[in-house]
């Protein structure tokens, strides 16, 4: 029997720290919902002393969830859905029958999103409140299940993170505060989607398309750029005075809620649009991780060849191809049913705005099992993301000397992330291509369908050409750096050697030259020649850019024979460290000072510096900034007084600015204690 009296429902309780802490929300607080699909969660309705008592059987009520526009059935109670497509709800009460505990399951294919709840009593509707619903990693049945939970703390809850960058050689992690349960931080999240274009053309279609983790990736990888719509941030690569270096940025929360308030910010460069991405997809709930390729090819023209023309003096004169230092995307977790199981786990999606997909700036998410098996048919963008890690050579040509071919090996090199559970760097080069020279990598290749034969395996005829580095290339300090030429031909060879070193920007944009050299040399057959290159810090510094990174070049040409030889390597200038110390009891809501202190190893004054601190439950909403810094002779001072907010470890992040350095970045651990 079935009562048809409406229940009086006096209040309702979300039961927000029991729910967060079984669906691992805990980290956005206890102001609204937040729970993970494809899991129950429960309320409380609270009956008035006037209402009739429920009875398990007897009374039947159903709940109706909407978001965006009314897309689901509702759910029915005492009938509960075993279809995965469907939300269920069950019910139990206490004694006095006054007291009603619900539990609600959505479903593991729900879209994401802020959801209302309303109770429906044979038309009497009773508004709820309202949760967010998001991704579900611990679910089984969620597209983005992952079975270790140290590996679902670590690309799903952590809130800090290491970044690499720099140059095969001098591999660099630098902190970045994701921040991901900052308050409102996943609200804005949900606003990027919301203003995706997709989703102004068509609400429902998008909104419905939500469930799909492979579809919001896609959607995320356009948005976090703002090239073809009112996205997240602006790229720049040359002038940035009316905005933010991207050097300056130490945390996606800011650049968020500046984007949420006035639009599109100025400036990013790729580290910045990947950890952005990185913060929003972990909001989300899709586990996410940063990635840095070193020696990223970018091919504009698709025929997988680097093509570079030279002229005698050896400068480039024409061809848009270009190999960055590093470049830097996310790689998230979920399975691909559009492509087959096969091709489940990471996929790698780039929002740094290079080339265009489906005419939009946006790339991926292209399978990593699909970019190391060279399916470079297989959506999305696999072949662009397939060309960065595994060009294997290049055309090099010159209005005076044939087409030749060039290894670059270099390219698709160190492939590193944060490891999981620990500051350290990882390598993941075999997760996107297998060994150099193996006999996979040429049934990859072969699968591939190269226009081009794979390189050649063995000794170079002629002339070979090689650069050492100095050890120690630190800014502000002059060294030197060498040009070795060998003559392995069995005659003697006249050849010309030119070495010189040129500013250059991460994404391989060269800047001003900073140092030359040459020579005239006779070459007996089977010696070696030296050729010296001082690179002075009077020369290079006007020319160096934040980056810290020089270029440096040697040629070598043989009219005679046309043989013609060039190497190149990238020197990354060695930073200041700053050193970081904490006075006082890191305890909740009492002011601790931390004492901050750079080495100036510069041969000249540093003017206009600044210390900036931020940290997640440390610093509040915005980083703190000390204008005012003590100078001695020799370094820079500065203390900034806080007050930790939120019991527990975080990471404070520190950077040092100043008109000749730029971007000096350290951090360390925090305690704080209640």
């Amino acid at each position: 029997m079935t009562m048809r009296t409406a229940l009086d429902i006096e209040r309702c309780d979300l039961n927000i720290k029991g729910n967060h802490s079984n669906h691992h929300t805990e980290l956005f607080g206890e102001k609204r919902l937040v729970v993970r699909r494809g899991q129950p969660f429960s309320i409380v309705l609270h009956l008035s002393s006037s209402s009739k008592e429920f009875k398990v059987g007897e009374t039947n009520f159903m709940f109706d969830v909407e978001t965006g526009t009314p897309l689901l059935q509702p759910c029915t109670h005492p009938q509960a859905s075993t279809v995965d497509t469907e939300w269920s709800a069950s019910a139990a009460t206490d004694a006095s029958g006054r007291t009603v505990t619900v539990s609600i399951s959505s479903s593991p294919k729900a879209p994401i999103g802020v959801y209302t709840l309303t109770l429906d009593q044979l038309g009497q509707k009773t508004s709820l409140g309202q949760f967010t619903l998001l991704f579900n990693a611990w679910c089984p049945d969620d597209a983005v299940y992952m079975k270790s939970e140290e590996k679902r703390k670590e690309y799903v809850l952590a809130q800090h993170g290491l970044v690499y960058r720099g140059s095969q050689k001098r591999i660099k992690g630098k902190p970045w505060n994701f921040g991901q349960f900052e308050p409102g931080i996943v609200d804005i999240c949900l606003k990027i989607l919301d203003n995706n274009p997709k989703f102004v053309s068509d609400a429902d279609k998008d909104v419905s398309s939500r469930s799909d983790p492979i579809y919001v990736t896609r959607a995320l990888s356009a948005m976090i750029n703002s090239n073809d719509d009112q996205g997240v941030l602006v790229g720049e690569w040359a002038e940035f005075s009316d905005g933010t270096h991207p050097g300056l940025w130490m945390g996606s929360g800011e650049i968020l809620r500046q984007w949420a308030e006035s639009g599109p910010v100025r400036y990013g460069q790729c580290w910045v649009f990947a950890a952005v991405a990185c913060t929003v997809s972990r909001a989300l709930g899709i586990p996410c991780r940063v990635v840095t390729n070193f020696g990223s090819a970018h091919d504009t023209n698709a025929n997988l060849v680097i093509e570079r023309f030279y002229d005698e003096n050896g400068d480039r004169i024409s061809g848009d191809d270009s190999i960055w230092n590093f470049h830097v995307w996310v790689d998230s977790w979920m399975t691909r049913p559009d492509l087959g199981s096969k091709f489940d786990g990471w996929q790698t999606s780039d929002p740094t705005p290079q080339e265009t997909s489906d005419g939009v700036f946006c790339c991926g998410p292209a399978s990593l099992c699909a970019i190391k098996e060279g399916e470079v048919g297989l959506k999305y963008d696999t072949p662009f993301i397939f060309a960065e890690v595994n060009f294997l050579f290049f055309c090099s040509k010159t209005h005076l000397y044939p087409r030749r071919i060039e290894s670059t090996k270099s390219v698709g090199c160190f492939i590193s992330t944060k490891a999981v559970g620990a500051n350290e760097r990882r390598d993941i080069t075999h997760q996107y291509k297998y060994p150099e020279g193996s006999k996979e990598e040429r049934e990859v290749y072969e699968r591939a369908q190269h226009r081009n034969m794979l390189l050649q395996r063995g000794e170079k005829p002629g002339l070979h050409l090689k650069i050492k580095l100095a050890e120690n290339m630190i800014v502000g300090s002059s060294f030197e750096v060498y040009a070795f030429l060998t003559n392995n031909c069995m005659d003697t060879r006249n050849c010309k050697l030119i070495f010189y070193a040129r500013a250059v920007s991460y994404n391989g944009k060269l800047g001003d030259l900073c140092g030359f050299s040459s020579d005239n040399l006779e070459m007996p057959s089977g010696e070696e020649r030296r050729l010296s290159l001082k690179l002075e810090y009077q020369r290079y510094e006007p020319a160096i850019t934040s980056d810290l990174l020089i270029q440096v070049s040697a040629i070598t040409f043989d009219k005679e024979t046309v043989d013609f030889q060039k190497a190149e390597k990238t020197i990354v200038l060695d930073e200041p460290d700053i050193g970081i110390k904490l006075v006082g009891e890191a305890r909740v809501n009492q002011p601790l000072t931390v004492e901050m202190t750079l080495l100036n190893p510069l041969p000249e004054p540093l003017l206009s510096c600044s210390f900036a601190i931020d940290g997640i439950g440390l610093t509040g909403s915005k980083p703190i900034t000390a204008t005012y810094v003590k100078l001695s002779n020799e370094a820079a001072k500065a203390s900034i007084e806080f007050k930790p907010t939120v019991a527990g470890s975080s990471v404070l992040l520190v950077n040092f600015d100043s008109d000749k350095l730029k971007n000096i970045k350290n951090f360390t651990d925090v305690v704080v204690e209640e």
